[in-house]
């Protein structure tokens, strides 16, 4: 790069400033995922998110059909609470006591049986669409699903991906500010970043990365409810079934290839030690 001689001591100050603020960021705002221990960025104080999140919560189901099955909404309801006590369990023996905290459990199964999608918002806030029901089949197979989502609210996901889409979206401008100057577009980021894209009309994919690690810790959830973590490789099976030109709203978010099932066995003999011990 050729500068004139007189603009080279202000470029290489603002780029020597550029990367300060860089390194500044990334250290300061690093995160470890329990399990893994990997080094996650999160410029974004977690009880913002979580505020955010409970706000968002409202806004859907305001607009959404709520199931008056009995049945199903109990099903929903009884696993995801056995799942709830479980990833208490896990934080507290992952020394993360402090974040017990954030978590308001709240359990709805939505009337919407194209989609076949469920998330957790940090905090606790889930909902579950009636389309994946016939594809979980059963409550070990809605644990598979549950804990999966779970995995990555305790894995602070959202927070890792609203903190990078912030930075390449308005240069890690403070999530109040962009609340207050650009509501709209950082709210639909927000959404996509917890997992519900699809009610908005795009996705944000997770990485394998984070992937694994929503499997690996919801495997232990689900194991430490009682329910056998055998199951999460036929669910994952059939929702792979599920794919095809228009793919449902979970495998847009939550890819599945054979590589993913393959890790899910790997992780199995872990969760199926503690499966045994928690019966």
């Amino acid at each position: 790069m050729n500068l004139p001689a007189q603009t080279r001591p202000r470029f290489f100050a603002q780029r020597r400033l550029a990367c300060f603020i860089l390194l500044v960021l990334f250290f300061s705002g690093c995160a470890e995922v329990p399990l893994t221990e990997r080094k996650s960025l999160s410029i974004v104080p977690h009880s913002d998110v979580v505020a955010l999140g409970f706000q968002e919560y409202r806004q859907v189901l305001k607009k959404a059909k709520l199931s008056r099955d009995p049945e199903k909404v109990a099903m929903v309801r009884q696993v995801g609470k056995r799942i709830a006590r479980a990833a208490e369990w896990f934080l507290r023996k992952e020394g993360m006591e402090e974040d017990l905290h954030y978590y308001h459990w709240e359990f709805n199964l939505i009337e919407n049986d194209k989609v076949i999608n469920a998330w957790c918002m940090p905090g606790g806030k889930i909902a579950v669409y009636t389309g994946i029901l016939p594809v979980t089949r059963d409550e070990n197979g809605l644990a598979v699903v549950l804990g999966h989502e779970v995995g990555h609210a305790i894995a602070h996901h959202g927070d890792e991906r609203l903190s990078q889409n912030l930075l390449a979206n308005f240069g890690g401008m403070a999530l109040s500010v962009a609340l207050a100057q650009r509501p709209q577009a950082t709210r639909e980021l927000a959404m996509a970043a917890f997992g519900m894209g699809a009610n908005i009309g795009f996705l944000l994919p997770y990485s394998r990365i984070q992937e694994s690690e929503a499997d690996r810790i919801g495997l232990m959830l689900m194991a430490k409810a009682g329910y056998n973590p055998k199951g999460a490789v036929s669910l994952w099976m059939r929702m792979k079934q599920q794919g095809g030109k228009t793919p449902p709203a979970l495998l847009s978010t939550h890819p599945a290839p054979s590589s993913r099932i393959a890790d899910i066995r790997h992780y199995l003999p872990e969760a199926m030690a503690l499966y045994r011990r928690s019966r």
